[in-house]
């Protein structure tokens, strides 16, 4: 059966496309839709089991290390959406588990110091007070050197 699209239009919230259609034989109209199949990530543990990835785990591993600190819920959103996308964007079925923490801290870095050496010192679990002061003069110097590239200014070319 041969058909030619007479309409498309998105529907269910854009996750679909609905396509108005006539059969070019009986001229009879009929509509199809469309919608994206979406794969499921898998997360690859430490211990090597994998499971379904969980956005609410992400908001969850977000949260708790941004108690009592000036991050909104909004911000946090935010966050775990970026996480998403970068996801997204590998384009892999499987990610592992260790890749998702490292996205969570690269978030909180940019946003709020002290939620992020709170997250950093559970996730790469510290085992001594040299090496949570090794990441907090890491940590400071990158913030020193972010402050000055942001205060040097251009001089313009004649």
């Amino acid at each position: 059966m041969e058909d030619r699209v007479v309409d498309s239009r998105t529907s269910q919230e854009g996750r679909a496309v609905r396509r108005r259609r006539e059969c070019l034989s009986c001229s009879k109209r009929f509509t199809t839709y469309e919608s994206i199949e979406e794969r499921q990530l898998l997360v690859t543990k430490r211990d090597g089991s994998s499971e379904a990835f969980s956005r609410q785990k992400v908001l969850t591993s977000l949260r708790l290390p941004c108690a009592k600190r000036p991050v909104t819920g909004s911000e946090i959103e935010l966050m775990v959406s970026a996480i998403e996308e970068e996801l997204a964007r590998m384009n892999v079925d499987e990610v592992e588990s260790d890749r998702i923490g490292e996205l969570v801290m690269e978030q909180l870095r940019t946003r709020d110091y002290v939620a992020y050496v709170r997250y950093a010192s559970v996730y790469r679990n510290f085992q001594d007070l040299d090496e949570f002061y090794q990441e907090l003069k890491e940590l400071s110097a990158k913030e020193a050197m972010a402050a000055l590239s942001r205060s040097q200014v251009e001089l313009p070319l004649k």
